[in-house]
């Protein structure tokens, strides 16, 4: 099989597996467990039948073979990553209540957090676009011992892995599962409830990016509590106030801090605004 064959190929078992995963949370919405063992044993056939393919491939060229692994295998082994980490979290699930069921998911999200921190390096390249270690990265038989792994890079597949294919999985899985958490969270604060026809609520109605970016500034001038809080706590009050959700705010932060125009651009826009208003209104 040549490489164009096999990434169309790729395509179509991603789509077919896409529509089967809509229609078993469809069939067992009302069983979460079940659910996600049904996703994950779906998955499953997948990665099989993609690895058999893989294991005999020889990608013509070394682009080829960075796109497959840094784009395509990491795409389908997200899905199982996530639903895994789903099913650990229903089964692991507190059944004592709202607040502790809300605790329960603000400390999943803190492990997620704790995973960006722990490896930042990559993160941070894998979020820039950077190529520059591509060929490290993602060719195989390219594993040098003196990087930092994965405990589990012991004993991989090199006909199926590189040294980091897995790292970027792990990163999309936990941008759909902060998603996941977060909207949780939510259900359970309420935000979701119909408001009632007397209500007038205040919603924003910018950019969701500028709304973060004068958030992360307020909050590095420890405008909020004295600097004793959370940045997460910030992002969850300011949803639930203007009733909007900022989806991802670690990725948006970092997207803001790497703006080839600088960081600060709604900030500006804000500030060139109030300018023009009091020149315009001095004599009032």
């Amino acid at each position: 099989m040549n490489t164009t064959a096999f990434f169309k190929k790729c395509k179509n078992l991603h789509d077919e597996l896409e529509k089967k995963l809509e229609l078993i949370e469809v069939e067992y919405r009302e069983n979460r467990i079940e659910c996600y063992e049904k996703c994950l044993m779906e998955i499953d056939v997948t990665v099989r039948e993609t690895k058999l393919i893989v294991s005999v491939l020889d990608f013509s060229t070394a682009a080829d073979e960075i796109h497959f692994f840094k784009e395509v295998k990491p795409l389908l082994i997200s899905k199982f990553i996530y639903y895994s980490k789903l099913l650990t979290i229903e089964v692991a699930k507190p059944n004592a209540g709202s607040a502790s069921l809300k605790e329960y998911y603000n400390i999943q999200l803190e492990v997620i957090k704790m995973f960006y921190k722990e490896h930042i390096d990559f993160y941070e390249y894998y979020r820039r676009k950077a190529t520059f270690l591509d060929q490290k990265y993602f060719i195989r038989y390219q594993l040098d011992i003196k990087m930092k792994l994965e405990t589990f890079m012991y004993n991989y597949d090199e006909k199926f892995t590189t040294s980091h294919d897995h790292l970027v999985a792990e990163i999309l899985a936990h941008d759909l599962l902060e998603n996941y958490l977060l909207k949780s969270i939510k259900e359970i604060e309420g935000c979701f409830l119909e408001k009632s026809s007397n209500q007038f609520p205040v919603n924003w109605s910018a950019s969701k990016a500028g709304l973060i970016e004068l958030i992360y500034a307020l909050y590095h001038m420890r405008c909020f509590n004295g600097g004793n809080i959370e940045l997460s706590e910030v992002i969850k009050f300011v949803e639930k106030s203007l009733d909007c959700d900022l989806g991802n705010f670690h990725k948006t932060v970092f997207e803001i801090r790497n703006r080839k125009q600088g960081p600060t651009k709604f900030l500006q826009m804000v500030c060139d605004n109030l300018i023009q208003h009091f020149m315009n209104h001095e004599t009032e």
